[in-house]
């Protein structure tokens, strides 16, 4: 990541980051990273993610840390009139406000849809959620591990592993975080062209069921249908890595011609002329077939002989990363993906870099992520607040988080 100081792609653009746990966080994370103003509005207590460990001092896990770089935070109480006064004036200078609060949570602090457009006419309202609002399940309780279930992710990891588990990462959070970006951006633009404002929903199980079924809806994306639902070449018997003389590694020769080259290159030709594998109807049909072969012969082999061979022919391949790692490897290091930097409170630490790269534009760590409230005097000030009503506020909000 370039860590110079520069405008970004988005110097201009206000959020409210009005949300909690990873995926609005991490979506208003990334409109940091591409220049946007974010304020990170807080109960005194702080969002949750602040309080996941492992953490060197409290409030500032690294969870917190990975999700709230290029930000202010401003940390106040709004279940009182004195905050909710504030929130309304910070929303009129915002060009966005970003929510992962359940309906009935947002009518209590009145920004149920209608009031928001009511008021701030102008603001984008990006909501996300678990289910669409005008659904029966519209204030169900949607974690990670709820929209794997509700989109079909486990029922994919069953059918190809035999366990009915959720992905290792939190997969649905950052994918809608991910859409919350991009939504985002298209409602900015409409704004910037009209002067209007509007809501935009992101419904974590719609997002996340629609990401899956591009492939896996498969035969059933007829009427009537083709042959069934699931992408063959990821749920077929053998879909993994595989073990090498000394290691791990993905190797996948993935077209006929792919297949020919490899079993030529492995020393057995007549799998090259294998109708099992010479075109993709068939190997469609047998894609476990060539799974089996692929495992079978890769202990012959290390890892960097596998690595030569396969660039020799053009076959695709890569080693398996270990996550432990990743902070070492050339790949990484190069590219500045693992960062070292330094924080005022946390010391030395690495920052996850932004992976795409802009020519006139680039994304920059501005701001390493901040303490509970560290902008909050700031903000207010800038808003119009007196110091006497900030350190009432302020104080209010310490008072909140203590108790």
């Amino acid at each position: 990541m370039d860590t110079a100081v520069n405008p970004g792609a988005l110097d201009g653009l206000r959020v409210v980051d009005l949300a909690s746990v990873v995926m609005g966080p991490y979506a208003c994370q990334i409109l940091g990273d591409l220049g946007a103003e974010v304020i990170k509005v807080e109960p005194p207590a702080g969002d949750m993610t602040r309080r996941t460990r492992p953490q060197r001092n409290p409030g500032m896990g690294a969870l917190a840390l990975n999700v709230n770089r290029n930000k202010r935070s401003l940390a106040i109480d709004l279940k009182s009139e004195a905050g909710r006064a504030v929130l309304d004036d910070l929303l009129a200078t915002a060009d966005v406000l970003v929510t992962n609060m359940r309906p009935g949570a947002l009518a209590r602090l009145g920004l149920a849809p209608d009031a928001v457009s009511e008021r701030f006419p102008r603001l984008v309202h990006v909501r996300a959620q678990g289910f669409r609002s005008d659904s029966d399940q519209a204030d169900r309780a949607a974690y990670d591990e709820i929209v794997q279930a509700s989109s079909g992710m486990v029922d994919l990891m069953r059918r190809a592993t035999g366990t009915a588990s959720y992905a290792p990462t939190i997969l649905a959070d950052k994918v809608c975080a991910l859409t919350i970006v991009y939504s985002t951006l298209a409602a900015v633009i409409h704004q910037r062209a009209t002067g209007e404002g509007q809501l935009v929903e992101v419904p974590m199980t719609d997002t996340l069921l629609a990401f899956n079924m591009v492939e896996h809806l498969a035969g059933h994306t007829f009427v009537p249908q083709e042959g069934p639902t699931g992408f063959n070449r990821s749920m077929a018997d053998g879909h993994e890595a595989v073990a090498t003389k000394d290691g791990w590694a993905c190797i996948l020769p993935y077209t006929p011609a792919n297949i020919a080259d490899f079993f030529r290159a492995t020393g057995y030709p007549e799998l090259a002329e294998d109708p099992r594998f010479t075109d993709s109807a068939a190997l469609s049909r047998h894609q476990p077939d060539l799974y089996a072969l692929i495992r079978d012969l890769a202990p012959e082999r290390t890892t960097d002989e596998w690595a030569q061979l396969c660039a020799e022919h053009s076959i695709p391949f890569a080693p398996v990363l270990s996550v432990d790692d990743a902070e070492n490897d050339p790949y990484v290091v190069d590219g500045g993906l693992l960062a070292e930097a330094d924080h005022p409170t946390e010391g030395r630490y690495r920052s996850i870099g932004f992976p795409v790269r802009f020519a006139a534009t680039p994304a920059g760590l501005r701001s390493p992520a901040p303490q509970l409230g560290a902008d909050g005097a700031d903000v207010l000030r800038e808003l119009g607040r007196t110091d006497e009503q900030i350190a009432d506020l302020l104080g209010t909000a310490a008072n909140g988080g203590n108790s």
